[in-house]
């Protein structure tokens, strides 16, 4: 925002004992005053599965003049009963608190009680001081944390407190839903017409009250010297105080009965899909002055972050690894294979600590120096190093997949978390490269990163450009297998199988956490009765290849010799579930990357038995070409083959495309299951 802007902003003071009665609508909690009779249980039967329900949740937004500076003020009364044990963690808030430079958001006011049912009785218990903390969450964010005391089942909670807040732009947002249902959530806003605000409503619930007023504040107008065209209800008198009408805008947004948020495998952040509104400050509009936008373009962001001595700034300074690039590219002259063994450097010089950042906390060479950092010390360092060697690399900006993400059409540089790598090569490639992962090879992102879209900043702002952020891997599973069934249904197999893509990742870190032998007694003991008495792992370090595993197994059967001999011999080396178990799911299925799983199986039969029932071969496809399923039997003389192959040919499916998906996946598992009868020969 301009000083000029600022000076103007500073003219109006509005004084909040002299609001209208328009100024907003009644509270719909009074703090203090609960129902007792939400002590009982009562008036939760229809909340039985919840761990606990937000009674009432409510916030009001609001501005004001204090010390001669413009001020947001939030105020927030929460009211939430415990079910079930589970539903402690409720008892625990967490307010961040923005800062920076000289400038911090303020918590004050705060109060909370803890309500319990003793002997009949109402006992009431206080939020005391030494249950309230103060966390560095980031370099410029701040976490208040306070526990309400003595929670147990069937408690209510409540607690209540002022965020104070300098920053215009960082008007409060507001969440409707969670990961427990709502009783009433309720956010009202009261905002001067001056300031333009845009507002992103999202989620799959109505509102059940949506309410714009229009209201006026009292304020008082001071200045040293009169100018015209303020766009005030009053002339402004030099050297005097005016009291003037500010006309506002007044929003009421209620919802109510909100069903819990439910969590759903292959998806990314449950921000990006809860019912939710967000603020951004887009401009100024004074009456009689033309508009005068304050919000950032993308270009402005790019143009920031390249001089910010946490960010691009630090790109300037890789010098120190020359040492280190020396004898590599005098080894490696291929441009490709350059960045390859740059990429070893780097993640060995510097080990990935778990932070996701967008900022270096401190310098590349402080965290060169003491061998660990976060995703922006690991990767803006490979940036930086990448250059060096002659190399153009340049950093992309993005959110991963825990983060929420990124909405293109508000430039918000807060909405970022990660950086990686974008090298551009000699033939016209291009390569996505992130050093934080030790199990992955060069070129593939990590699964967290597979958010669909990052931001290429470029040396010239102008030129920075969106980028896909497409995966270069599959979840590839491969499997082999030889049984041998005994005329007592025991099983002897040998198994050659092969773990590709992510799936070779997935499998390497848990080798490498477990050790070979828990491996192979952990994939023992997932299948009853099996014992593993051999097994070989190769290719654990030849990152670019699936880790393979060879091993042979063995299934005891009856106790005796058996006319009939019953097998379900997929069931071993499949899913039993369909992880898409409800009906219904309102937003997308996100795999992050295609699925490949593929088993070749030849059943050896006992000698004098033959195949009494088979299960027919079948095909099972998507709409649109989104995958395919098939099974094949063909049965022989003394064995019986089977191949089972499952592809997903999209990495992402809309909520539309979901109960084809589900069905999908009901009628693999059902034909996996199928029995294989052997008879004996009469």
């Amino acid at each position: 925002m301009t000083p000029t802007l600022l000076r103007r902003l500073a003219l109006l003071v509005i004084c909040g004992a002299a609001f209208t009665p328009a100024f907003s609508q009644e509270a719909p909690i009074k703090f203090g005053k609960i129902d007792e009779r939400d002590l009982t249980g009562a008036n939760f039967v229809a909340d039985s599965a919840a761990a606990a329900v937000i009674l009432c949740d409510y916030g009001r937004s609001h501005f004001e003049y204090i010390d001669g500076d413009f001020r947001i003020l939030f105020e927030r009364v929460t009211r939430i009963k415990i079910l079930k044990k589970s539903g402690y963690d409720w008892a625990t808030v967490k307010v961040p608190l923005y800062h920076k430079e000289r400038n911090a958001e303020k918590l004050t006011g705060l109060k909370g009680f803890t309500y319990n049912l003793v002997d009949g009785h109402m006992v009431k218990e206080k939020l005391p001081t030494e249950a309230i903390f103060r966390d560095e969450a980031t370099a410029n964010v701040t976490v208040r944390k306070f526990t309400l005391p003595n929670v147990r089942v069937g408690s209510i909670i409540e607690y209540s407190y002022l965020v104070t807040s300098d920053f215009l732009f960082n008007f409060q947002d507001w969440q409707f839903q969670h990961e427990i249902p709502v009783r009433w959530s309720e956010y009202q806003a009261t905002i001067p017409k001056y300031f333009d605000y845009k507002t992103l409503m999202q989620g799959y619930d109505a509102l059940a009250l949506n309410e714009h007023t229009e209201g006026v504040m009292q304020a008082a107008l001071r200045e040293s010297g009169g100018t015209s065209g303020s766009g005030f209800a009053t002339q402004r008198v030099a050297g005097s105080t005016t009291m003037v009408q500010v006309p506002t805008k007044i929003h009421r947004w209620v919802m109510k009965d909100v069903p819990a948020f439910r969590d759903e495998p292959y998806m990314t952040s449950y921000k990006d899909y809860v019912d939710r509104i967000d603020f951004e400050l887009a401009g100024i509009r004074w009456e009689g002055q033309p508009y005068q936008p304050v919000s950032n373009t993308w270009v402005q962001i790019d143009r920031e972050l390249l001089t910010d001595d946490n960010f691009g700034a630090q790109l300037k300074r890789g010098s120190f690894m020359k040492d280190q690039l020396t004898p590599l590219l005098a080894k490696e002259t291929d441009p490709a294979a350059r960045v390859a063994a740059i990429h070893a450097l780097v993640r060995k010089s510097v080990k990935y600590n778990g932070t996701d950042r967008l900022y270096t906390a401190g310098t590349l060479r402080h965290a060169y120096d003491v061998h660990t950092g976060s995703a922006a010390d690991v990767n803006l360092l490979l940036i930086a190093t990448l250059r060096e060697a002659g190399l153009t690399a340049n950093p992309v900006m993005l959110s991963t997949r825990d983060n929420g993400m990124i909405n293109t059409d508000l430039p918000l540089v807060s909405k970022f978390n990660y950086v990686i790598a974008h090298v551009s090569l000699p033939d016209g490639k291009e390569m996505l490269v992130d050093a934080t992962e030790e199990l992955l090879p060069c070129g593939t992102l990590p699964q967290r990163c597979l958010s669909r879209t990052g931001r290429l900043v470029m040396p010239n702002p102008e030129e920075s450009r969106w980028v896909d952020l497409k995966p270069t891997q599959r979840y590839l599973e491969y499997r082999q297998i030889q049984l041998t069934v005994d005329e007592r249904g025991g099983i002897t197999g040998k198994v050659h199988q092969e773990h590709g893509g992510y799936s070779a990742q997935h499998e390497r870190e848990l080798l490498q956490k477990q050790g070979e032998k828990k491996y192979i007694e952990q994939l023992a003991s997932a299948h009853e009765g099996w014992s593993i008495p051999k097994f070989a792992f190769k290719e654990r370090e030849q990152l670019p290849k699936p880790l393979t595993l060879d091993y042979e197994f063995a299934s005891a059967g009856a106790d005796g010799p058996t006319s009939t001999i019953y097998l379900s011999p997929l069931r071993s080396f499949s899913d039993e579930k369909n992880p898409f178990r409800h009906e219904e799911r309102l937003f997308p299925v996100d795999f992050g990357a295609q699925v490949d799983e593929t088993v070749m199986m030849t059943i050896t039969l006992p000698a004098g038995f033959v195949a009494e029932e088979l299960p027919k071969s079948a095909l099972v496809d998507l709409p649109e070409d989104g995958g395919r399923y098939s099974y094949t039997i063909v049965p022989g003389e003394n064995a019986i083959q089977i191949v089972s192959r499952m592809s997903l040919r999209k990495p992402f499916y809309s909520a539309e495309e979901y109960a084809y998906l589900r069905e999908f996946y009901n009628r693999m598992l059902a034909k996996q299951a199928e029995q294989i009868v052997l008879k004996k020969k009469s």
